[in-house]
């Protein structure tokens, strides 16, 4: 633990323990928006291989892969990175070539990466790879399990997952438990691996990151270079703060958010967004992000339940909505959402597209038009008709996003600067020059905080707004 404190003494930082939080980095110093708090690299990570898509196990790239001759498990995309794993992987690849080719199919990525975990240790132990402050086993003894708040049923999943480890790995020595309560750790503190426009890519250990903890309104943003964890300021951060990020998609009512952090990560939230639960402005909110619209196209209201229960009475014009029409509406559009996985999983996205836009037409009919469900069907149909070439539609699908991004995004959230960024990339395409530079200057404003300016992903970002604004000037002059 000195070590740790010493090396984040360094960068500003220090581990405390908080009242009702426990283990908590603080800042030593202000930070400011944009600027880097800590970075880190996986102790362990492996991309989101499954049976009919694989990865590389450097990169995460899908490009020019080659199986591992002797494992059959894990791919690489050239020398370069197998060289960069190799270390590591010699030990995983005479443990998984053992296995036979049903048991194989069993590796999932969670069970790779808990193999991958002793497999470390190990190759610390005797040197091989260097122990540091901040890579070590000892950093993921300390995380935490919350061990007590899993059920039987998903400690009997455990055991069984901790089995084929201890088969994978061939040392009986290795007490089951442990493995069982590695596997509570992981599912607590591992991170999604995203790219630059935040894509799942892989999962990866941050031992250090994980000591940050949780906040519905952060004031940092975890994003990453590759496989590097960076975990960036989006507003002053002043001398002993806490270091905050977000675990979870914030778009979403209070309720929503804090029954996903209770199920995915055991705990409830008190930050100053979630102690507001049950008060007037947060059960208006969660009504006009989940809830249902008033009957009157003119009226932007909300409703609520009738004290009978007859019905919803909308709180800016008192109109009532029959709960029977709701309902029916509601089931026509989970019957089509039912469909929508065969739907996008055909390879037809004209037949995607058209159910999509029937989800949209009744979801128009019963929801508030900052519905989050509302939002994410439009989503879809931006995302459907891209791949159709179907620039104009798309665009304006994506516009309808935006304003609803505003709402439940704080300013510098990177989803927020992505949207933007869609919206430059088509109007620019679409020959709207004028809008596309106001697009991707909001795109830029707030990507270059939460991503820096030097990646390869925010250089083109950069590189297409000068192009745009280069375009317009020469329109102007040529209008002159």
């Amino acid at each position: 633990m000195e070590q740790l404190q010493a090396s984040l003494q360094a960068r500003g930082l220090r581990v405390s323990n908080l009242p009702d939080k426990g283990r908590s980095l603080v800042t030593t110093k202000d930070f400011y928006p944009g600027e880097v708090i800590i970075s880190q690299e996986p102790y362990v990570c492996v991309p989101n291989n499954s049976l009919t898509e694989s990865s590389c196990d450097g990169c995460f790239s899908k490009s020019n892969l080659k199986k591992c001759s002797a494992c059959q498990v894990v791919w690489y995309c050239g020398s370069t990175c197998q060289k960069l794993e190799w270390k590591l992987h010699r030990l995983e690849c005479q443990a998984l070539a053992k296995l036979d080719k049903e048991r194989r199919k069993s590796v999932t990525p969670t069970i790779r990466m808990m193999v991958k975990i002793y497999l470390r240790r190990k190759l610390h132990s005797e040197g091989v790879i260097p122990v540091t402050a901040i890579d070590n086993y000892n950093l993921v003894e300390q995380l935490v399990s919350h061990m007590s708040g899993i059920d039987e049923e998903q400690l009997v999943l455990y055991a069984q997952m901790a089995n084929l480890v201890n088969l994978i790995l061939g040392c009986p020595d290795i007490d089951i438990k442990e493995i069982v309560e590695n596997f509570s750790k992981i599912a607590c503190n591992a991170h999604t691996i995203c790219d630059s426009e935040l894509r799942p890519l892989g999962t990866g250990l941050y031992p250090v990151i994980s000591i940050i903890n949780h906040s519905c309104l952060p004031n940092s943003v975890l994003v990453f270079e590759g496989r590097l964890a960076v975990v960036r300021a989006v507003q002053h951060i002043p001398k002993d703060a806490e270091i905050l990020i977000s675990y979870i998609e914030t778009a979403a009512s209070t309720i929503t958010r804090q029954k996903t952090l209770k199920e995915q990560y055991l705990f409830t939230c008190t930050c100053p967004c979630c102690i507001k639960a049950g008060q007037h402005d947060d059960i208006q909110e969660s009504a006009i992000l989940e809830g249902y619209r008033c009957r009157d196209n003119r009226c932007s209201g909300f409703l609520l339940r009738e004290s009978d229960d007859k019905g919803f009475v909308c709180q800016q014009c008192g109109l009532t909505r029959n709960k029977e029409e709701i309902r029916k509406i509601s089931s026509d559009i989970k019957a089509l959402l039912d469909k929508a996985p065969k739907s996008t999983s055909s390879g037809n996205p004209q037949d995607a597209m058209i159910l999509y836009k029937n989800i949209e037409k009744l979801q128009k009919e019963v929801c508030h038009p900052f519905s989050i469900s509302l939002m994410r069907t439009r989503e879809k149909l931006h995302e459907i008709l891209v791949q159709l070439e179907e620039w104009k539609e798309a665009l304006t699908f994506c516009k309808l996003t935006i304003p609803v991004y505003e709402r439940v995004y704080p300013g510098f959230h990177p989803l927020l600067g992505l949207q933007y960024y869609s919206c430059g990339k088509l109007e620019w395409l679409l020959g709207e020059t004028d809008d596309a530079i106001k697009s991707l200057t909001k795109a830029v404003d707030i990507l270059r905080i939460t991503h820096g300016t030097n990646t390869p992903f925010m250089k083109e970002l950069l590189m297409k707004l000068e192009e745009a604004r280069a375009e317009a000037s020469y329109k102007l002059s040529c209008k002159e």
